[in-house]
């Protein structure tokens, strides 16, 4: 399970450190995607296969199916650690979230998010300050 975050920097050849606690889970190989909100999606391989299957059964003839599958899927790359714990982000997915040398890897779960800090800090002070409204409507879901 992935949970918490951790501040980090990408280096000059795009190499991230992957936070120590979430390494072991990553060794078995991982992917990096585009994410939501204009972020990165790292999920492990399992994980990623999972999603990639329902990704693949969703309706071709819907063009939000097609989009959504497209993003996700033309946009993964295959990392793996080094021995560091390094995983290298590709130009075009450091490009597409707009991160900067300095970064946020949330834990989500079942996934990370790799964030450029100063977005990550914007995103999560409007999100804290609408958290009453997200509550109420995340109750009516049953959450």
């Amino acid at each position: 399970m992935f949970i918490g975050e951790y501040k980090h920097t990408i280096d000059e050849k795009g190499r991230l450190a992957v936070p120590v606690k979430f390494r072991a889970q990553l060794s078995g190989g991982a992917v990096v995607t585009r994410g939501l909100d204009n972020c990165l999606f790292l999920y492990t391989e399992e994980e990623w296969k999972n999603l990639a299957e329902r990704l693949a059964k969703l309706p071709i003839g819907k063009a939000n199916s097609r989009a959504f599958a497209r993003l996700m899927l033309a946009g993964a790359m295959d990392v793996s650690l080094d021995k560091q714990g390094r995983i290298i982000l590709p130009d075009y997915l450091r490009k597409y979230a707009a991160v900067g040398k300095n970064v946020v890897v949330a834990g989500l779960y079942n996934r990370l998010e790799i964030w450029d800090e100063a977005k990550w800090e914007e995103y999560k002070n409007g999100t804290e300050s609408s958290s009453g409204d997200i509550a109420e409507q995340l109750g009516e879901l049953g959450v």
